[in-house]
């Protein structure tokens, strides 16, 4: 993995006690770097369609002792697929997912939908494909794109983070 999540979450100001959101988390590498972050009075939120990613996430978050991640069954694509009440968490990472799903601005609408106003969604994903490391290069979505789909959703861009040699990062607020 070139992108390294402790990096990337300490630019996203994740304080104790905030109600993250990692949507698309697979096995769980942000996840488990957010739980740190937001300490016992938090709650990270990892949601994915790949159940035996979670089922590994989950695994991994008893063996070591950690209670504060919630597991969600869902498919980002599909409209309300969090389950998640409007407005109600403080961040929402997406990382190294735009790549992966087929329904981009539905993303961008549920970050928007179930994230409170003025809080902040921080995306993470692939400058490009890498001779076969990261996304095939039909699936790339450049930051200029990302930034078109998370404005239309509503969002407003706020700054970009250096995400690692072969990521990029941008902060936006609702």
């Amino acid at each position: 993995m070139f992108s390294q999540p402790e990096k990337n979450i300490e630019q996203f100001a994740v304080d104790p006690g905030m109600k993250v959101v990692d949507l698309g988390s697979g096995a769980g590498f942000y996840t488990l770097v957010l739980s740190n972050f937001v300490g016992k009075t938090g709650k990270v939120f990892a949601v994915d369609v790949q159940q035996d990613l979670l089922l590994k996430l989950k695994n991994e978050a008893f063996k070591k002792g950690i209670e504060n991640i919630e597991i969600i069954w869902g498919d980002i694509d599909e409209e309300n697929s969090t389950r998640l009440s409007d407005s109600s968490v403080d961040r929402v990472l997406i990382a190294n997912t735009l790549f992966q799903v087929d329904d981009k601005d539905n993303v961008a609408k549920e970050a928007y939908r179930i994230l409170k106003p003025k809080c902040t969604a921080m995306i993470v994903d692939w400058t490009d494909s890498f001779g076969g490391l990261g996304p095939h290069t039909s699936r790339v979505v450049k930051p200029e794109q990302a930034k078109v789909i998370f404005e239309k959703a509503g969002f407003s861009f706020l700054r970009d983070i250096r995400a690692g040699d072969h990521h990029y990062g941008m902060i936006f607020i609702k």
